[in-house]
């Protein structure tokens, strides 16, 4: 299955439901899972972004429609890469 790493950034309103509630994030990856999504890894991270999300969908529509549902809520911000195995890159040349 395509693997896709999700860059995300909290908005001020989703920095205050984080604080407030922070089982959100278990939430939410509940909620990626009923788009179709599989959440792999997750990371929280200074500089940037706040969280790294390794994710699993079985096409680029899965992943667009996670990312706009989950974008168009106002509490985050995604930036969404697809990630290629080394293996099948280097066999790709």
């Amino acid at each position: 299955m395509p693997t896709y790493v999700m860059l995300s950034k909290l908005t001020p309103e989703g920095t205050q439901t984080i604080k407030n509630n922070p089982q959100r994030i278990r939430e939410v990856n509940r909620e990626i899972e009923q788009l179709g999504a599989t959440v792999k890894a997750q990371w929280c991270v200074l500089g940037r972004f706040d969280f790294i999300n390794i994710v699993e969908a079985p096409d680029e529509k899965t992943i667009a429609r996670v990312s706009l549902e989950l974008g168009s809520r106002g509490t985050v911000q995604y930036e969404t890469l697809t990630a290629i195995p080394i293996d099948d890159f280097i066999s790709s040349l």
